[in-house]
């Protein structure tokens, strides 16, 4: 049986145990020198750098660097190049980060869909359908609504522009009636010389004519002159400065409304004195078949009073129209008077005087 001879003592457990001590490099043991720091292979053009220093991380390399790298982009900090999501061939945008934030914004607003227009803002105004149902003109049923004159399904209505059902019951107030019924038309026969509606070339307007002076003798209405008369007096249709003949004025929205208004189907009757030659075919042509301003006219009723006048009814009343139907068929106008409106006629009325259209007469 073999003795083993122990060189060294055991330590006990209460004796620490040293740790191993590593012997250091020669040149790390000499302080006087700078450390050296190996250079990575791998790094192409890499420096020399301290020891505070990291070595800069290397680029990823991508098959398609260069459609990934947009030109003049500038680097993240740090000096890491941001790299381009778009791929070759698309359109290079600005990153939306870098955008001003206004300008996000309206781009936003811009791409967000248009809200669906509520149900109530299909439906007709008040207004609309107060004159379509022939209540009154659209100017009167303002002026009604903002007095609290109408009632819609039992309800006033105050507020101007309201929308309703086609349908809705609408109930006016007796004080709009009376209202209505204070409104007065004039029918005056205006001279030549005067224009229908505003002044204009230093011409005065028709409805200076309107005064007690001006009443006609042989006025059957029954209606004394007020200047409240004056008040929203407006002509219901137009007369050239050089024609003459019937010219109604009226505060009544529904009369304007009859007479002048889109669906308008009244007829004005005129008397025309023409010069010229009348080219073949051209009397058909004014009767049907000619357009002004590239829109097709109404059919009309023209047909010869005497040698060297017209008798026009007409449906519609287009500016100057019946001077340039005339013109288009070789006819010079001299002279044209309207005697007839609807049912009501000039009659015996004088040149510059007026008369109330009575409560018996009607369009």
């Amino acid at each position: 049986m073999s003795t083993l001879k122990l060189n060294k003592t055991p330590a006990t457990a209460d004796q620490p145990r040293q740790k191993t001590v590593r012997r250091m490099s020669p040149e790390l043991r000499d302080r006087t020198k700078a450390p050296v720091i190996k250079k990575d292979p791998r790094a192409e053009g890499a420096s020399e750098s301290t020891p505070n220093e990291q070595a800069p991380r290397k680029e990823k390399t991508f098959k398609d660097q260069a459609a990934r790298k947009p030109a003049g982009k500038p680097a993240h900090a740090g000096g890491r190049p941001s790299a381009a999501r778009s791929g070759a061939g698309r359109s290079e945008k600005p990153r939306d980060k870098d955008r001003p934030y206004a300008e996000k914004t309206v781009d936003r607003l811009a791409r967000r869909p248009a809200p669906a227009a509520p149900e109530s803002d299909l439906q007709p105004r008040l207004s609309k359908v107060m004159a379509d149902r022939g209540l009154c003109s659209r100017r009167e049923a303002d002026d009604w609504i903002a007095n609290g004159w109408v009632k819609v399904d039992g309800e006033i209505i105050e507020t101007l522009g309201t929308r309703i059902a086609p349908d809705a019951e609408i109930v006016i107030s007796a004080y709009a009636k009376e209202h209505q019924a204070e409104t007065v038309t004039i029918l005056l026969h205006k001279p030549v010389g005067y224009v229908s509606g505003q002044a204009e070339d230093g011409y005065e307007p028709a409805v200076v004519l309107f005064n007690p002076d001006n009443q006609w003798a042989e006025d059957s209405s029954g209606i004394d002159f007020k200047r409240g008369h004056l008040r929203g007096l407006a002509p219901a249709g137009r007369l050239d400065i050089d024609s003459t003949g019937l010219l109604v004025l009226t505060q009544d929205g529904r009369v304007a409304r009859k007479l002048i208004g889109d669906d308008s189907n009244v007829e004005k009757e005129y008397l025309v004195r023409v010069e010229g030659q009348l080219s073949n075919n051209g009397l058909a042509l004014l009767n049907h078949g000619l357009s002004l301003d590239g829109v097709q006219l109404r059919p009309a009723k023209v047909s010869w009073q005497n040698e060297d006048q017209l008798r026009f009814v007409l449906r519609e009343g287009r500016k100057r129209q019946i001077r340039r139907m005339c013109e288009l068929v070789g006819l010079h106008v001299v002279g044209l008077k309207r005697i007839r409106i609807g049912s009501i006629n000039l009659g015996k009325l004088p040149p510059g005087q007026w008369r109330y259209l009575g409560a018996h007469e009607r369009f």
